[in-house]
């Protein structure tokens, strides 16, 4: 997670790595949208909103790594 130096100015964000099971996830984009589904069950955002940031200004990104492959999603 990435807190903004400067609330008012900045996003903060969010960030979750996960590598690929592929007996429970087929495809990268699986394991993508586990990271994802991840921020929003733990609730990482509301560390960032407790402090003033909206929601809005806060983004959330999952990384899926095969080996040397990475995929992205927001």
């Amino acid at each position: 997670m990435l807190e903004p130096r400067e609330l008012k100015k900045e996003d903060g964000i969010i960030i979750e790595f996960k590598v690929q099971d592929t007996e429970e996830e087929p495809e990268l984009v699986d394991t993508v949208r586990a990271a994802l589904r991840q921020i929003e069950e733990k609730r990482y955002e509301s560390i960032l909103t407790e402090k003033g940031i909206l929601g809005n200004r806060i983004r959330k990104y999952g990384f899926a790594f095969r080996g040397k492959t990475v995929l992205i999603g927001r």
